[in-house]
Formats: C-alpha cells, structure tokens, sequence
C-alpha cells in the first residue's frame, strides 16, 4: 500500500512509518521538521498554508491517510486557543473531505482526553464525551468533523508511550529521562489511564485498516494504572530507583490545562472486531527497554542530522 501519515515528525508518527517500511509499505511522511536521513520520503510542508493539503496528496498519491499531525501539547493549547482548532479540528475536516473526494482510506488519531474523567470509568465508544480543556474540546471537534465528512474513515482515541526524535514527549520518558539523572519527580496517584506502547498500538492501526474497519473505537492499553504507578513499573524493569517518584495529585502539580481524573477506556468493540487482544503492558513495557538497550533513541534523533 501507499501510506502517507501526517506529523511524521511526531512520537506517533514516526514510529508508524518505521512500522509501515518494516511491513513492506511505500511510505511518505509530511511535517514541517527537517529530517534529512529518514528512511521514507518526507514530505516538508505545514498543512495549514493554502493547497498545502492538494500538495501533498498529489506528491504521494496515497491509498491509505493516517493523521497523526496536532497540537498535543495541552498549555500550549490552553495558551492559543485558535491555533489549537485549526490544527487539531480544522485541518482534520479538510484532510478527510479530500480523502472522501480521492477514495483514499483516512485514520484520524484522537485521544482519550475527551471524557471528563469523573464517572467510574470503562467509557465505551457510545459515553458522551465532555471534554475539560481546549485540547480534549478541539480533537473532539476534530472526530465528530471527520466523520461527517467521511463516514468510511476511522477514528481512534488512543493514549501511548515510545521515544521520540526530543526525548520528552511520552510519559515514559519523562521518567526514564529524570531517573537516570536520578533526578526527584512526582508521579500523580489521582490520573487513571491505559497506557499502550507506540510500538503495539502501529501494529494495531495497520490491522484496523487491513480490516476495512470504520467509524470510532477505543485503542488503548488493556490495563489500567495511575501515572504513579506507570512510572514505578518503569523504573522497575529498567533497575532504577523508583523511591525518587514522590506520590501526589494532580490538583497540586500547577498545570493550567484541567486534566481528567479516570481515563479508563472500554476497548472491547475494537478487540472484538480484530478478532483478537491487545499486547499487555508487561510486554509494551519489555519492547520499550528493549529498544532503549538497542540505542533506538539515538537511531531515530540521527534521521535529523544532516
């Protein structure tokens, strides 16, 4: 197949095109970062420039889309409320009419942060969302426009961990990072969550699409944690000192962007439709240390060397 993904720069991104190369995939990735020594073709363009969308569509000529491109980072959202919809509802809108008009297959990434996180949790693909902050509210928005203007496209809120090309956009390596430098952090006892590692949850992506699934679905982590002890079990299997993770909550961290309490997803529909489980943490946790053993992290920052 030829798959083009957007935000090939990012966490996701990235470690899906390495996913899609090693299944024997044409790959082209678009983003405005410069990586110069990527094993696929990069595509550099913002999305948001007129006909930037047509440009890249025309240049790879996909028969697959998987939108990775956001704003994740949710102060930053908070801080640009405007910018925040047009990257992560608007863009997503245009992306999926052009791929409706092309009969291209659309994945749209979303996220599980669109639930308030005060219920019991196990929200299913059915709960109404409602979102707490501009982040959650504008990648809502972003699914329900996808949607509306492809109804054959499909929609995964999802929550994953990997290494990226900075070293500090998971969670996880938020706490490798600190750790090794035996550094002290705080672990939020009160965050519920399904952590998926980037690597389990490509090969997931790739299975939905090879099934013609469409619509919404739930892809994250079969087990469930606190971000405390998603950090503790980290620090354990890598032989660090998990006493230097201080217990707290997140109502005391200081962060400006509300943050959901429970954010346990239901992920029956999505095992029942692949006709299969989902990889458990212990072993997303076991290729995480495997890759960091393997020098992965400095693998992929030399893509961007000139």
């Amino acid at each position: 197949m030829r798959i083009l993904v957007t935000g090939a720069g990012g966490l996701l991104g990235l470690n899906l095109a390495f996913e899609a190369l090693e299944m024997g995939h044409a790959v082209s990735g678009v983003d405005r970062f410069e990586l110069s020594r990527a094993p696929f073709k990069l595509l550099k363009a913002d999305l948001l420039e007129a006909d930037a969308v047509k440009m890249v569509l025309d240049a790879s000529r996909p028969e697959w889309l998987i939108h990775c491109a956001a704003l994740a980072d949710l102060e930053a959202c908070e801080a640009d409320p405007v910018l925040a919809r047009r990257l992560n509802a608007d863009l997503a809108a245009l992306l999926a009419t052009a791929c409706r008009q092309r009969s291209v297959r659309m994945l749209h990434i979303s996220t599980d942060s669109v639930f308030d996180g005060t219920g019991t949790g196990y929200y299913t693909e059915s709960d109404l969302p409602n979102p707490l902050g501009v982040y959650a509210g504008t990648k809502l928005q972003g699914e329900q426009a996808v949607l509306e203007a492809d109804p054959d496209a499909v929609v995964v809120r999802v929550n994953f961990y990997g290494f990226s090309l900075s070293g500090r956009r998971s969670l996880a390596e938020f706490f490798l990072t600190n750790l090794l430098a035996r550094n002290h952090v705080n672990g939020f006892t009160d965050v519920a969550f399904c952590p998926t590692f980037v690597g389990d949850l490509a090969g997931v992506l790739f299975k939905m699409l090879e099934k013609g699934m469409h619509g919404l679905y739930h892809a994250v982590g079969a087990e469930c944690m606190s971000k405390y002890d998603f950090g503790v079990a980290l620090a354990r299997r890598f032989n660090l000192d998990e006493h230097l993770i201080s217990p707290c909550s997140v109502e005391s961290s200081g962060l400006t962007a509300r943050r959901a309490h429970n954010l346990r997803l239901s992920i029956q529909k999505l095992t029942t439709h692949l006709g299969e489980s989902i990889p458990s943490f212990s072993t997303g946790l076991d290729q995480f240390y495997t890759q960091y053993q393997q020098g992965y992290p400095q693998k992929i920052r030399s893509y961007q060397q000139g």
